[in-house]
Order: C-alpha cells, then sequence, then structure tokens
C-alpha cells in the first residue's frame, strides 16, 4: 500500500528534496498535500508531475494566478484552515519545512491528520515546542527531527535512554567567515555572509551560519527536543560538518554520528524508518575522519554563542524573542539597513530592554500570542535601529 504524505514548503530546499527522493521511489508514495506561499508555477509542476489533487498557496496573489491555469482534478486554498477537509483519514507522514514563524500554525495543526511528522522549522520548535508536544501527546503522532544536527542525536539514542546522556556536542562548521578575521567583520558584505562553504542553504539560514546564531538556536531546539539542561549541551567548531553530534554517555561510551553534508540523509531516514530502503552515499572519507580538526567556539569572534548562557531551563519567552529579532535583524542585513555586526549588537539591546526582560518571564502561551510577540519584537527592533 502507498504510504499517503504532505509536504509543507514543497518549493524550499527541504521539500525540493524530500521530492527529488521521492521520485525515485514514486510507486509507493501517495502525496496529499503540497503547500507553498508564492511559488504557484514550482508547485504547479509538482503536482502535476506526482498527480497531487490537493495545493495550499498562502500568498493572495500567487493564489489567483494558479486558479488561472487549467487544474483539473487539483484542488487549490489560500490557507491551512482547509486540512479538515483535505484529510479525511491520518496520513503516513507529514514533513514540515515551511521557513520561519509562519510555520508554526500549520506544524501545530497538521500533527493531527498524520502518524509521523518530521520537523525541519526552528521557529516551530523554539517558539512553540510546549504546544506540539501536547499535540505530539493527545494524537499519538511520532515526531522526528530533521536538522542533521538533531537527528543525529536522536539516531545515536536509538537503544539508549535520555537520562543515560552526560553531555552532548553539536559541531558548527564555523560558517561562511570563519576564516576572516574578527576585525573585517563590520564591513562584511551579503555575499560573503550566504557564501557557506559546505552546505547549500538559503540566505538567512546562512546568514544566521556566519554570524553562528543558528547554533544558539539549535542548541534550544536541543533542550527543548530532549528535555536536557542546557548545561549538557556545548558546541564544537568542526570545519568539514562530517560529523554532526557527539554523545558522551555515563556508562563511558561515546557516540559520535557522521555523514556527508547533504541534507538528504537526515530527510531520507526521516521518510523510511532506516530498514525499508537504502540510500545511495560516499564512500567513508578517511581524510576527514583522521582529521576531524574539533575547537571551541571562539566567543570575541562570534559573541553570539554568550546568549546562551542567559537562558534558563524552565520554560519562558525568552527564547522566542531571541528568535524573533534575529529573524528580523537578518531580514534588514539583506536589504542592507544594518550592518553585519549590528545584528548582535542589536538583539543584545533588545533582551537588555526592561519592557523585554518583563516580558521574556512570562510562559509561552497559544499560538496567537506568539504571534502578537512577534508584532511587538519587530517594532521593537526598529525603534532600536532608528
Amino acid at each position: 500500500m502507498k504510504k499517503k504524505i504532505a509536504i509543507l514548503g514543497s518549493t524550499g530546499s527541504i521539500g525540493k528534496t524530500l521530492i527529488k527522493i521521492i521520485n525515485k521511489d514514486k510507486k509507493n508514495f501517495d502525496i496529499i498535500l503540497l503547500t507553498a506561499e508564492k511559488n504557484y508555477k514550482e508547485i504547479y509542476e509538482q503536482a502535476k508531475i506526482f498527480n497531487v489533487k490537493n495545493i495550499i498557496i498562502t500568498n493572495k496573489k500567487s493564489f489567483n494566478e494558479l486558479k488561472k491555469k487549467k487544474l483539473g482534478k487539483i484542488k487549490i486554498f489560500n490557507n491551512f484552515n482547509s486540512f479538515n477537509n483535505i484529510f479525511k483519514n491520518k496520513i503516513d507522514y507529514a514533513m514540515s519545512a515551511i521557513s520561519g514563524i509562519h510555520g508554526l500554525e500549520p506544524t501545530i495543526r497538521i500533527i493531527k491528520h498524520t502518524k509521523k511528522i518530521a520537523i525541519a522549522n526552528k521557529e516551530a520548535i523554539i517558539c512553540g515546542w510546549h504546544l506540539i508536544k501536547n499535540n505530539l501527546k493527545r494524537y499519538k503522532t511520532k515526531f522526528v527531527p530533521v536538522d542533521s544536527e538533531h537527528f543525529s542525536i536522536f539516531y545515536a539514542l536509538q537503544g539508549n535512554r535520555i537520562s543515560n546522556i552526560e553531555k552532548i556536542y553539536l559541531t558548527a562548521s564555523g560558517g561562511p567567515l570563519n576564516n576572516i578575521p574578527k576585525e573585517k567583520f563590520k564591513n562584511v558584505k551579503i555575499s560573503e555572509a550566504i557564501k557557506h562553504p559546505n552546505w547549500k542553504m538559503g540566505k538567512k539560514i546562512s546568514v544566521d551560519s556566519a554570524t553562528m546564531m543558528n547554533k544558539v538556536f539549535e542548541i534550544i531546539e536541543a533542550k527543548k527536543i530532549f528535555d536536557l539542561n542546557y548545561d549538557k549541551l556545548d558546541i564544537l567548531v568542526h570545519p568539514k560538518s562530517y560529523v554532526h553530534a557527539i554523545t558522551k554517555f555515563k556508562d563511558g561510551m561515546i557516540n559520535i554520528v557522521a555523514h556527508d553534508t547533504n541534507m538528504k540523509i537526515p530527510i531520507f531516514n526521516s521518510l523510511y524508518d532506516n530498514k525499508q530502503k537504502s540510500i545511495h552515499t560516499d564512500q567513508i572519507n578517511l581524510n576527514k575522519l583522521n582529521f576531524l580538526d574539533f575547537k571551541k567556539v571562539d566567543t570575541r569572534k562570534f559573541p553570539s554563542i554568550k546568549i546562551i548562557k542567559r537562558l534558563q531551563n524552565k520554560d519562558s519567552l525568552l527564547e522566542t524573542i531571541i528568535v524573533l529579532a534575529n529573524d528580523e535583524l537578518v531580514h534588514l542585513f539583506l536589504l542592507k539597513k544594518v550592518n553585519f555586526t549590528d545584528i548582535n549588537k542589536n538583539l543584545l539591546k533588545l533582551i537588555n530592554m526592561k519592557e523585554i526582560k518583563d516580558l521574556s518571564l512570562n510562559k509561552p502561551g497559544s499560538v496567537q500570542s506568539i504571534i502578537s510577540i512577534n508584532k511587538i519584537v519587530r517594532k521593537k527592533i526598529h525603534q532600536i535601529i532608528k
């Protein structure tokens, strides 16, 4: 029987990688739903290739353009309220790959409609993990993280207990600016900040890699996903990006998970459960294994890492505020409204404001309350840069 699946964000890099994997095994999959924001031309082509009956495209202009095409049996919708109409029974697998805070609501909504959900949206996990976790439990839905680091931890924990963890190290490539002196950071150009040496990524995540804010987010995600205290998590710079996570257990064992710098591997494994099908990858790279070159993070060069020390183990809105503020600051950097070093400086200014400190003490709430905080944070950021 074919696996029924849905892809939220099918025209982004994660979605397209999943599409390529499925395309090699089309006879075993039935794609029930594809979603995108604006890219109606690509999602329409995907729907035709895979005989998809349902499309959600959230941008009104793109939605209207898509309606002009010869859709045949394809039904198109403009928002995620249509899930109840689309899913009559639980599907087998859903990929949540919508970038940004806009991915939170559909991620939470689709959990009740799927037996398994793979989540590649950092903002959803950081801002709404309490909501995701409750829905996973309520609807008995299996969760798989897709980030290479978190999937590596997930993989290492198979057959082991979280209580046996002594320390987990997430690795960082050092990003596009790893070999550029700190003195030159202020004048870093957009083209330099998005030129990642190892991974093919979008502009926003590439800038996060350049500031190493992406590692702050990954530490927060790991804390939430695996229910750990922050003192059990650390970062090691590993320029080759071959090892993705190192787990040291209390029984003395150390588990090192490595794979090629290709997101196809964790995505493939989230889809097939490591049992049903094999994937062709490169041979073990002995050159990389012999020269792993791990180092501690230079926090003078990458001061964003210091933010981790300000995080509390108890749930609060501070992590949500940090991810929302960074999102806006990176957006402004890409618009050339702020300098590269202003991203971290203005983020620190924001979280040091009394009003924001008071807000940070609150516990995370509903999707609507998170969206309202998003508006507050972005407004404050614009006040700061003026």
